[in-house]
């Protein structure tokens, strides 16, 4: 039974609720840990998922409602087109009904492609570019005459004829496209240099170590390359090299030589590690490397287009005394004043979409973006408000919009919006799911559906479905939680020391001065774009012993998992060698001991062409990985493979000493019990991945922690936790810095740095430094106002 005295959908005493076409049914879904869940969602209603991270709202919302609507819509493509869609498998669901076409509004972050901007992905300037191409003076062109991804070009070819009495003839012409192109950056706005001075040491010679490149060393061979080749003077400081040696140091193309009687190919040192390093995925690269890149090439505005992409031609047209350049570097609210100033009857119907698009910013809270900003530095929450701009007024209806935590990112302040652009989207006859742990949104939900009672192999259960008045009555976890409120402190911590920060100027940030205590739990708070991270990560990292723990991506392949990111696999495998007297690469799926079908990737890929793959269990390992010679050897009467399907607390239990133990409570610490040793670390979620990172980064003492926003993705119960693992760094002799929105973190702080007033250009400055409680009881920001409504001063 359910909370509030009601049955999920297939339970005995269940009844219809209501016209099984006015409901998504969902008939046994497995997914992940969900536990044969049958549920009735309303449709056309907002309905709110809830519960513990790892309780099973995304296998549910996710996993098994908008994944098998997407795998039904690709399923009525033509094969050939599928083939570049990839294959959606089925869900673990005994039935589905009445599911309409399903669009996802996710967090993922928008790709690092550099000629990708905000004006691009939300399809603004390509409606700026009609604006510029239809009333711009001087006319330059059409509107792809504007577009800093189309290049200029001259030329001629064949073409064969398609009409008229000499159809099928082969005829010669010439062809011009004008594009708007910068040609010297090709439309990326910045060039790149790299610092000879961060290559070499021009004041010593070869033989002496000049060349500062990591794995250089004076007597390696590949020192040895340049030192023997005949080309230069090893002895000489390379300050004396003539220009012709010069040269074929640093510049020479490839070319044969021979070298202790080995044949080699000699190149110019330039060329050489611009290939090995420079031009290699940048956070692919070791550590060390990394840094010598960062160090090693410069990336500048270009100098003929002053940063903008845009050709001459381009940024020649003008509205007024804008061209488009100027309008695409406008902070939004500036962009959105001038368009209200053109009034042209001849774009009309034009400008009205374009103010429409530029106000839905507004609406979202993204009016302090500008739209010549890279996509790819957009956070996750921002590039999720992004999405919904292209859906806002979208005239289509009756679909089903997916949301993961839209409030990530968000201030308090800015919350109610979001709450008003779910609504809109529901009022437009939609259905509209969210899985959401923040009050503010479950409050205003039709529907709520509770996950539970606990994570991972304890969840999976549904445990309330019914209103906001029914969860607060009821004894769930989240029901319990609804209204609870964290306390402003008694007393605070006294700072041992202080970051000082002189003068910072990044992006909006307006010469900011500012101190930053140490010993003690710092927040930073500020609505969205006010200068948070800019202040933070872009002063803070310089300082000494400093450990930015945030939620970017963890890079590693298909194989990665929690055990092998975390360093637990090593001590697990040296744990079963030692107790079954082998060698512990044997219990390793990427070496001796994988399964010879799947090659321990636990799964049999068949590729059927182009970018479609299919994944099917592998049938002799049964999707362990391991070969069955290896699966005899037990620990304490497990497997390795039971061991790697353990999740952290379970391991915890199994692993009462040792390295593997303290990392493992760490985990468990930081809220990531449920999660087990062996999944996939692309599985995890943005916070999952910051605090794993957090877990394993927890054994420094005496450090600086920076965090960014932790909470996300956290259940109200679990914030607690948190605050006390915050804690308990501090009173280990750490420093902890967090960025966060969350009222609970602000009121257990010591110290708030609250940046503002508002957002972008109406931002960057220092507006309140003090302790929580002079916040709340000086409601003299945005920030103090919503502390005092949520502690109830």
């Amino acid at each position: 039974m359910l909370a509030g005295g009601r049955h999920p959908r297939g339970h005995p005493l269940t009844e219809h609720i209501a016209d099984s076409h006015e409901v998504i049914r969902v008939i046994g879904a497995r997914e992940n840990n969900l536990k044969d869940v049958s549920v009735d969602i309303p449709k056309r209603r907002l309905s709110v998922f809830t519960g513990v991270s790892g309780s099973g709202k995304s296998s549910l919302v996710f996993g098994t409602i908008a994944n098998e609507s997407q795998r039904l819509i690709n399923e009525t493509y033509p094969t050939f087109v599928q083939q570049f869609m990839g294959q959606l498998s089925r869900p673990e669901v005994d039935g589905l009904e009445n599911v309409s076409p399903a669009i996802i509004v996710d967090q993922e972050r928008m790709g690092s492609n550099a000629r990708s901007t905000v004006g691009t992905a939300t399809d603004v300037h390509a409606m700026l570019r009609l604006l510029f191409s239809r009333i711009g003076a001087p006319h330059v062109g059409s509107p792809q005459a504007f577009s800093f991804n189309v290049p200029s070009v001259k030329g001629a070819g064949a073409v064969t004829l398609q009409v008229g009495k000499d159809k099928g003839k082969k005829e010669r012409r010439s062809f011009e496209i004008t594009g708007g192109m910068c040609p010297n950056c090709e439309g990326l706005g910045q060039v790149s240099d790299i610092d000879l001075d961060e290559l070499l040491d021009r004041s010593i010679s070869l033989a002496d170590g000049a060349i500062k490149v990591p794995g250089y060393t004076a007597d390696g061979w590949m020192v040895k390359g340049y030192t023997e080749s005949g080309f230069v003077d090893p002895a000489k400081p390379i300050v004396d090299y003539t220009e012709q040696e010069l040269h074929d140091f640093l510049y020479k193309e490839q070319t044969k030589v021979k070298i202790a009687g080995i044949n080699m190919t000699y190149e110019g040192l330039v060329p050489k590690v611009t290939k090995s390093m420079l031009q290699k995925d940048r956070d692919a690269l070791q550590p060390h490397i990394r840094a010598f890149v960062d160090r090693a090439v410069k990336f500048m505005p270009c100098p003929e287009c002053d940063g903008t992409r845009l050709n001459e031609g381009a940024r020649s047209s003008k509205i007024g005394d804008v061209n488009i350049a100027d309008a695409a570097a406008m902070q939004i609210t500036d962009l959105a004043a001038w368009l209200a100033t053109i009034d042209d009857p001849s774009v009309a119907p034009l400008m009205a979409g374009l103010r429409q698009t530029v106000d839905s910013f507004l609406r979202i809270g993204l009016g302090y973006l500008s739209l010549d900003r890279s996509s790819g530095t957009l956070s996750g929450g921002e590039a999720q408000r992004i999405k919904m701009i292209r859906h806002l007024g979208s005239a289509l209806t009756d679909i089903t919009y997916v949301f993961d935590e839209p409030t990530a990112g968000l201030h308090p302040h800015d919350i109610q919006r979001m709450n008003a652009l779910l609504q809109q989207l529901r009022d437009k006859g939609n259905t509209v799911l969210v899985v959401e742990h923040k009050p503010e949104v479950i409050e205003i939900a039709d529907n709520i559906v509770d996950l539970g009672p606990g994570a991972g192999r304890a969840g999976g259960q549904i445990q309330y479905i019914g209103d906001v008045a029914g969860l607060r009555a009821s004894d769930t976890l989240t029901g319990r939680h609804l209204d609870h409120r964290a306390q402003l402190k008694g007393s605070v911590r006294t700072p041992t020391g202080a970051l000082e920060i002189r003068g910072a100027t990044q992006h909006n940030l307006q010469g900011v001065d500012v101190d930053i205590p140490l010993g003690v739990l710092t927040v930073v708070t500020g609505v969205a774009g006010s200068g948070k991270s800019s202040l933070i990560h872009g002063n803070v990292p310089g300082f000494a012993d400093v450990v930015v723990v945030d939620q970017a991506p963890i890079k590693g392949s298909r194989r990665s998992s929690p055990a092998t990111y975390t360093g637990i696999l090593d001590a697990i495998r040296s744990a079963f060698a030692k107790a079954n007297g082998v060698k512990p690469g044997l219990f390793s799926a990427n070496s001796e001991g994988a399964c010879p079908a799947c090659k321990g990737l636990g799964v049999i890929i068949t590729n059927l062409g182009y970018t479609q793959s299919v994944e099917t269990l592998c049938e002799l390992c049964e999707g362990s990985g391991f070969g069955d010679a290896v699966l005899e050897y037990e620990l304490d009467g497990k497997n390795i493979a039971e061991v790697l399907a353990m999740s952290a607390a379970e391991a915890a239990d199994f692993f009462t000493k040792g390295p593997a133990a303290t990392t493992l409570d760490r985990m468990i610490d930081v809220g990531l019990g449920y999660i087990t040793l062996g999944q996939a670390l692309n599985t995890l979620s943005g916070g999952e991945r910051q605090r794993l990172k957090l877990a394993i980064s927890m054994a420094k003492k005496g450090a600086i922690y920076v965090l960014d926003e932790p909470t996300t993705g956290l259940h109200l119960a679990d914030v607690d936790n948190m605050l006390g693992m915050l804690d308990r760094l501090v009173d280990a002799g750490n420093s902890v810095i967090v960025i966060e929105h969350h009222q609970a973190v602000m009121a257990h702080a010591d110290w708030i740095i609250d940046l503002g007033p508002g957002a972008g250009h109406d931002g960057g400055r220092i507006v309140f430094e003090g302790t929580p409680t002079d916040l709340a009881a000086q409601r003299t920001t945005l920030t103090g106002e919503h502390l005092a409504a949520y502690v109830g001063a």
